[in-house]
């Protein structure tokens, strides 16, 4: 009998933004729209940088901000991750306590190091722009792995930007099978274009055989799949996974759920900030299909979730306003 409806592993970070003028993106030397993984002497340099600028603090990492989905809207979830004995690393994980997130992180048994941070530069047109230094997360390996909990979820989700080290994707890989021997669906995120372009193999052995869901957005699945256009990228897309999510922005998602092709409308909104979007919408998608909810009203929830969270700043909405999404959607 399952204990969790998700288990999820990716990348610890705490989230530093700022928002800033299209300029600092030059003057920074800061990649637009991308994630670009830096060293520590860069991320000292760019926060000197933004002296200027108010940073806000946030717990952070793509598949923690999908676990975090999850929680608020009732679910049960677990996250293995790894930070360091420092203010950030206890922070994250009053953080995971607080969003009512179990974890295999024990305060009281951390190792001394730093604690990933990521960067985010958020422009007036609602990008973001993101530098990381992965810090101690960068060590993550098999030894974060619960197990018990990954034999014990409804569905295992996998964060995609792990695959740049060789033992988290090593680490990613024994999560798949431990859940593929126990009958549990696997979910994977690719994350980022950079990813697909720098690391495809590397995503592409964590694939395997086919998994049972593939999170993207359009630049990444098409990347992913060397196709021309939306349609054949569809089609291409099902060698990879028995089902799959494609992400348009404005042209809102393309579904297939193993037998059909789904299109979701995006609402016309006009944009705030799009840092955490793909997260949100991964979580509240695994929530609906982890509730009994059908391969549409899923996509359809997870629509709602990241419009909302696009008119607000941050990677994240306040649990009260995650709840307020789910009860719109409460009899779908």
């Amino acid at each position: 009998m399952s204990r969790y409806h998700v288990y999820g592993i990716g990348n610890a970070l705490v989230d530093l933004e700022f928002e800033v003028p299209e300029s600092m993106l030059t003057t920074l030397a800061v990649d637009k729209g991308l994630m670009t993984l830096i060293e520590e002497d860069r991320h000292h340099a760019l926060l000197a940088g933004l002296t200027d600028h108010v940073a806000r603090p946030c717990g952070g990492g793509s598949a923690a901000n999908t676990m975090t989905a999850i929680a608020q809207l009732g679910g049960k979830a677990f996250y293995s991750c790894k930070v360091a004995n420092d203010d950030e690393g206890v922070f994250f994980i009053d953080d995971l306590a607080a969003n009512g997130l179990e974890t295999n992180l024990d305060s009281a048994r951390l190792v001394d190091g730093i604690t990933g941070k990521c960067i985010v530069l958020v422009t007036p047109d609602a990008e973001r722009s993101m530098s990381t230094h992965l810090g101690i997360t960068s060590t993550l390996s098999v030894a974060e792995i619960d197990e018990d909990a990954v034999k014990h979820a409804d569905h295992v989700y996998l964060e995609g930007y792990p695959v740049t080290e060789e033992h988290a994707r090593a680490a990613l890989i024994k999560v798949r099978d431990i859940a593929q021997q126990a009958s549990v669906p696997v979910a994977l995120t690719l994350s980022d274009v950079n990813m697909v372009r720098f690391f495809g193999d590397g995503l592409k052995e964590i694939i395997g055989d086919g998994l049972d869901l593939i999170f993207a957005n359009e630049d990444e699945a098409t990347l992913m799949t060397e196709a021309k256009d939306i349609n054949e990228c569809v089609q291409s897309m099902k060698s990879l996974a028995q089902r799959f999510v494609i992400t348009r922005g404005a042209k809102g998602a393309v579904l297939f759920d193993g037998n059909d092709t789904i299109e979701i409308a995006a609402d016309a909104v006009t944009p705030v900030d799009s840092n955490g979007a793909g997260d949100i919408y991964a979580g509240a998608f695994l929530y609906g299909l982890t509730h009994g909810k059908s391969f549409r009203a899923c996509g359809e929830l997870a629509a709602d979730a990241a419009r909302d969270l696009i008119l607000t700043f941050g990677a994240r909405l306040p649990a009260e306003d995650m709840r307020a999404v789910g009860l719109r959607h409460a009899d779908h």
